[in-house]
């Protein structure tokens, strides 16, 4: 989830968006190189190891277009949030709980990647005031926000979030619950109304805490 202005800024909300899109396809594309690499060639053969968004935005349509075009209209530019996902061979990830722990650990590490250079910007800038500073640090700062936000997000050890397949690959004795959580009707619906509650308290912690250690913080 992604929080713009108060006021309706579509410049604005158009960066959220392309920075969705970008940020998420580098998700994903995270999962789907790791499952290869631990010998999972599904997403691979369905296009999936790339950081071309077209083919994840062709796998997920609603999840990476349409839902966040969605939210960005109904909340008046105020807000923005998708998903997506990889395919995986459940059976692969049976096999091998550690290599599926680590292909799941690889999206919000993906994501913590972005943050960083995110934040290796912002650091770098000496002079935002300027016009050139301020639009990279706008873009810059859209980056940090948006990829803390969906690091925290999917840490979360709830199906179908990531933060449950790395739990389920570390702690094999878990993987019965997870197993009929993955079964119980609409969780993902369930598992996403509890994380716009829970998220907020999570992340507003981690991220003032990252903006206190630049130089020139967010929003001052």
């Amino acid at each position: 989830m992604a929080v713009l202005a108060a006021a309706p800024d579509w410049t604005q909300a158009t960066l959220w968006f392309v920075a969705l899109i970008i940020s998420l396809t580098v998700h994903e594309a995270a999962h789907a190189w790791f499952a290869l690499l631990g010998g999972d060639r599904t997403a691979y053969r369905l296009g999936q190891v790339t950081l071309n968004p077209l083919p994840h935005m062709q796998r997920e349509p609603f999840g990476m277009v349409v839902f966040p075009l969605l939210t960005l209209f109904m909340t008046g530019g105020q807000q923005c949030f998708g998903f997506a996902s990889t395919p995986i061979d459940p059976v692969w990830a049976y096999h091998h709980p550690r290599k599926a722990a680590l292909m799941s650990a690889a999206g919000p590490l993906a994501n913590l990647v972005l943050a960083a250079l995110a934040f290796a910007v912002l650091a770098y800038i000496n002079n935002p005031q300027s016009g050139e500073g301020e639009a990279v640090r706008r873009i810059a700062s859209v980056f940090l926000m948006l990829n803390l936000l969906l690091a925290v997000f999917n840490v979360m050890p709830l199906p179908p979030l990531d933060g449950a397949g790395v739990v389920a690959g570390v702690i094999p004795s878990t993987r019965r619950l997870y197993d009929a959580l993955a079964r119980v009707p609409y969780m993902g619906i369930l598992v996403l109304i509890l994380m716009i509650k829970v998220v907020p308290i999570m992340f507003w912690p981690v991220f003032h805490t990252v903006n206190h250690w630049l130089p020139f913080p967010i929003g001052r």
